[in-house]
């Protein structure tokens, strides 16, 4: 960090109320929010949530070495002596605010994404093009949530010059939450699908809670987002917009590991298969030729990027080649991806698991995914067997009749099927959501179980 605050510039920020004040006037430069990692100098920042409450550990923060904290109740705090106490409504609030003010002390260019689905492939993917000229941070793994924005703002320093920030969402006000401490200047939509539709109960719903992103934004920024009707009719952007999908694309080559398109005459390779990561890959061209980025660098960061874990991440487990996208699924991704699998493999087991938080629709949204099996299906496809994992996933299978199914209920029962009917060497594909635990598979079959 580079920003050293008096605890009366901390109060002032924060609108706390100062409660007492240590003697030798030390300066802030650092906040935590854990008393396990916490350093000597530190401000200890007591969150809460449903099952913690971090003031319970005001003491432990300071015998490890804190400087000072938060509380939002002063007997909590009472037993405390010669440190910096500051007394606040909310702790979280304070936290975001004070990493607002750090944000707007660097002043980076920031880029907020959000998405159904497809957010973190595509913040990646504008990480690999922006980085190529700028010095480029971006929101580590699925740190997506406005806790997570602090960290990811409290780790930028005076070089930085651009800020990516990924916003998830599991009700309406959390984007616009991240959109007023994180003022974007660019904006990003991925898409607006079912993903958490049995929390906000219609897709309109979940349109509203992802155009929250221009909430704050830069009115002189721009707002780059897939060319979707229920984007276009909700978001309240006055500023540039720009709307973008594969059906502005030229697919030239697409293969396995390998994907070649023109867009707006010029030339891209991605060196992974699938339509909807060359969908995804057109916001990060597009920020890149908003930021006047050049076109070689921009080809040249499509082409370094890669995914990561539980993303389309490919190894060799146990003999076979597998395809490891079960970091979370929703219906229009699981679409997406099968219809990848299902085009470029002419021999593949597909495992499929429940997909969750998808309402009272639930059964319905997984049959659909099994009619477009059938769909898509073609003669080539006679050696695709599907392998579905759970109460929900067993609906999948239900509907499927154009291949071998088979449903288990758990994903060791699942691994054995694999193990003693599957040949070595074989692609095996894993798509389902978080809450199905599918790293057990891997684990079972490298023979760690």
């Amino acid at each position: 960090m580079s920003i050293e605050l008096t605890i009366e510039e901390i109060a002032n920020i924060t609108g706390a109320e100062i409660i007492s004040k240590s003697d030798n006037n030390q300066k802030i430069n650092t906040f935590s929010t854990d008393t396990r990692t916490i350093k000597t100098g530190d401000f200890y920042i007591p969150l809460k949530g449903e099952t913690f409450d971090g003031e319970k550990f005001l003491n432990k923060a300071v015998e490890n070495g804190a400087a000072g904290c938060f509380c939002t109740n002063k007997n909590n705090a009472s037993d405390l002596k010669n440190v910096n106490i500051l007394c606040v409504n909310d702790t979280k609030e304070a936290y975001l605010k004070l990493a607002n003010c750090y944000r707007n002390k660097i002043n980076p260019k920031v880029i907020m994404i959000t998405g159904s689905s497809g957010k973190t492939t595509t913040k990646e993917l504008v990480y690999s093009v922006v980085s190529q000229k700028y010095n480029t941070v971006k929101t580590p793994l699925n740190h997506n949530n406005e806790i997570g924005l602090c960290q990811t703002i409290f780790s930028i320093d005076n070089s930085t010059e651009v800020l990516i920030i990924e916003a998830g969402m599991r009700g309406p006000g959390e984007i616009e939450l991240i959109s007023k401490y994180a003022q974007p200047d660019i904006s990003i939509i991925s898409n607006v699908g079912t993903a958490h539709i049995g929390r906000l109960g219609s897709r309109e719903n979940i349109a509203k809670a992802k155009c929250e992103i221009t909430s704050y934004q830069n009115p002189n920024g721009i707002l780059i987002a897939h060319n979707n009707e229920l984007i276009k009719q909700t978001v309240n952007f006055k500023g540039e917009k720009l709307f973008y999908s594969i059906d502005d694309v030229e697919i030239i080559d697409k293969k396995i590991g390998f994907s070649k398109f023109k867009y707006n005459n010029e030339t891209y390779e991605l060196n992974i298969e699938g339509d909807y990561n060359i969908e995804n890959s057109l916001s990060a061209i597009n920020v890149g030729k908003y930021l006047e980025i050049e076109y070689e660098l921009i080809k040249k960061g499509l082409l370094e990027y890669k995914p990561i874990e539980k993303r389309w991440e490919i190894e060799k487990i146990g003999g076979y080649n597998v395809i490891n996208d079960s970091y979370n699924a929703n219906p229009e991704s699981m679409k997406a991806t099968l219809n990848t699998v299902m085009e470029l493999y002419d021999e593949i087991v597909i495992v499929l698991g429940n997909m969750g938080e998808l309402g009272e629709n639930e059964k319905q949204y997984h049959r659909e995914v099994g009619e477009f099996i059938n769909k898509k299906f073609d003669a080539k496809h006679c050696a695709i067997q599907i392998l579905t994992v759970g109460n929900l996933a067993k609906e999948i299978s239900d509907v499927v009749n154009v291949c071998f199914t088979k449903n288990f209920d758990t994903n060791e029962n699942v691994s054995r099927y694999i193990l003693d009917n599957v040949k070595i060497g074989t692609t095996i594909f894993l798509k389902a959501s978080r809450s199905m635990k599918f790293e057990e598979i891997l684990t079972f079959i490298k023979g760690d179980k």
